[in-house]
Order: structure tokens, then C-alpha cells, then sequence
């Protein structure tokens, strides 16, 4: 392997372990739900990625072929933690937050959930 894949493959290690040293103290640190859904959510998840991308490149300065598998993980991961901390975030707000604390909404479904839909069954 060559020095410049090896080097590359240790920036990657290093500053993906930093960002998941970091993402790892902020879920213990913050405060409340809604601070701390973005550790592992921005910084953590950066870690894991910059984890499968040094993986990619040294399996492709070894054997010269790309790694797919690597690269379908860090597409999924990078598309599925941005839903799950607006999932997580809806959550925390529909459970936690009065509807009068809340600005008002300019949907017709209210903030965070849908709303009810009125009764409509015959006889009332």
C-alpha cells in the first residue's frame, strides 16, 4: 500500500475518531432530549462515515477494487439520521410542549402531529 493511501486512511481514522469522542460527550453532557438528539445525530454520525470512507480507501488501495458495501452504509446512515432526530424531535415536542407554548402553525395539520379529525360518525 502506498504512503499517500496510508495517510489518507489515518486522517480519516483520526478526525472520525474525534468526531465520534465529541459526539459521544455531548449524549452525556447536554442537558435535555432536544440538546442532546444532535450528538448523535451530526457528530457521531460524521464519525461512523469518516470510519466506513477510511475502510473504502484502504480496501481499495489493497486490493483495487471499490468497495461498494462501505458506501451503501455511509449513503443509508448519512439519509437515515437526519429522519430519525426529526422523528425523535416531533416526538419530544408532542409530548412535552403545551399547544399554547407553540408558535402558531401555518399548516392545517398544527405543529408537530397531525391533528385529530373531527368526529364524523353518524349520530352526533
Amino acid at each position: 500500500m502506498s504512503i499517500v493511501a496510508e495517510i489518507l486512511v489515518s486522517v480519516a481514522l483520526i478526525v472520525s475518531g474525534v468526531f465520534g469522542f465529541v459526539g459521544s460527550y455531548g449524549l452525556v453532557k447536554l442537558k435535555n432530549t432536544l440538546q442532546r438528539l444532535h450528538a448523535p445525530t451530526k457528530a457521531t454520525t460524521l464519525g461512523v462515515g469518516g470510519v466506513l470512507i477510511a475502510s473504502m480507501i484502504f480496501f481499495f488501495a489493497k486490493t483495487g477494487q471499490i468497495s461498494v458495501h462501505e458506501l451503501l452504509i455511509t449513503l443509508f446512515l448519512f439519509l437515515t439520521a437526519p429522519i430519525t432526530a426529526n422523528f425523535i424531535a416531533k416526538t419530544y415536542l408532542a409530548r412535552n410542549v403545551r399547544r399554547n407554548d407553540l408558535p402558531e402553525s401555518a399548516g392545517d395539520f398544527g405543529w408537530s402531529v397531525y391533528e385529530d379529525p373531527p368526529d364524523e360518525s353518524p349520530g352526533r
